[in-house]
């Protein structure tokens, strides 16, 4: 299996909860030690009215992790970077990739919660132009020995980023998002597409798109990688577990009706219904597959690693838990 494996973190959750640092943390830990390529948070300023979901700092989350682990790469998944200020960004991102040895994966997007952009005081309507301003000024900070430039209100006079991320250039830069205008921004200066709930067809498509930009673009595709973030619920059946996993997406989770992602997509089964559902996305040219697993149940991580993985493996020669470049 030639696929990298990774996990989400529950970082964020249901109303009347509270985040668990130290679940989280024996979640890092057991993840790295069970063989996973990699772990995600996720981003949000604000989350919910009523209710309000509570959420952890993305950053801060993998900072606490990066000080935890040794090898288990680190991923925002995705970071609303309009909301933030980009040098602060290119700050608290390269010292996270400097704290972990290199081992940070910087997932970004436009961002489509309207509440948070007024909150914070970033035009909502304007996020896309916000969105390649702040990407260019974070490639800027992170590759230049100085930076010259005023741009709305910015204005950075020989602005110089030390120290800069411990990877070279720069970490991977994954950008999410279903639109075109996403498709062609990763295409022009993303090192790949990070998607959430695209079931195979939906997946292959959109990823064929933006391999056909990239050429216009006149880069190699071949070095571009995508991401695809599932669900998955692993029981004695399917029958068993796909009413519980419905409840938990449809009130827990927000999918775009605009966009090609949907809880259809989710994994779901026994752990041969669940490998069985997985290689038509190992087939779609897809590089690296997220888990969220249901309810982020420690035993589910257990079942994905010991009885889920194996089989996938079984039918392509590589070990559980094979590992490539991001």
């Amino acid at each position: 299996m030639s696929v990298d494996i990774g996990l989400a973190l529950r970082n964020f959750v249901g109303p009347g909860e509270t985040p668990d640092i130290d679940a989280i943390l024996r979640y890092a830990e057991r993840a790295e030690g069970l063989g996973f390529e990699s772990l995600w948070a996720w981003d949000h300023v604000l989350l919910g009215v009523k209710p309000a979901f509570p959420i952890l700092d993305a950053l801060s989350t993998l900072a606490a992790i990066a000080a935890r682990t040794h090898r288990i790469k680190l991923g925002t998944g995705v970071l609303v970077l309009p909301l933030r200020n980009p040098l602060i960004a290119a700050k608290a991102l390269a010292s996270i990739d400097q704290l972990s040895k290199g081992r940070l994966l910087v997932g970004v997007a436009a961002g489509w919660y309207a509440r948070e952009f007024d909150a914070v005081g970033i035009p909502f309507k304007q996020r896309g132009r916000i969105m390649d301003r702040n990407l260019d000024l974070l490639l800027r900070l992170w590759t230049e020995a100085q930076v010259t430039e005023r741009v709305d209100e910015l204005n950075l006079r020989e602005a110089v980023m030390e120290p800069r991320p411990y990877q070279r250039p720069h970490p991977p830069i994954l950008i999410g998002g279903y639109v075109d205008a996403v498709f062609r921004r990763v295409a022009r200066v993303g090192d790949g597409w990070l998607t959430y709930f695209y079931t195979p067809e939906s997946f292959q498509t959109a990823w064929s798109k933006i391999l056909g930009y990239a050429e216009e673009h006149g880069r190699d595709p071949s070095t571009l990688r995508a991401t695809n973030q599932l669900a998955i619920y692993v029981g004695t059946s399917r029958d068993a577990v796909a009413e519980p996993m419905r409840h938990w997406l449809t009130t827990e989770w927000d999918i775009a009706g605009w966009s090609e992602s949907t809880i259809d997509s989710a994994i779901i089964g026994s752990p041969a219904e669940c490998a069985e559902q997985l290689r038509p996305h190992l087939a779609s040219g897809v590089h690296r597959i997220i888990f969220i697993p249901y309810r982020y149940q420690p035993e589910q991580v257990e079942l994905i690693a010991s009885e889920v993985l194996p089989r996938l493996a079984a039918g392509s020669g590589d070990p559980p838990g094979s590992e490539r470049s991001a």
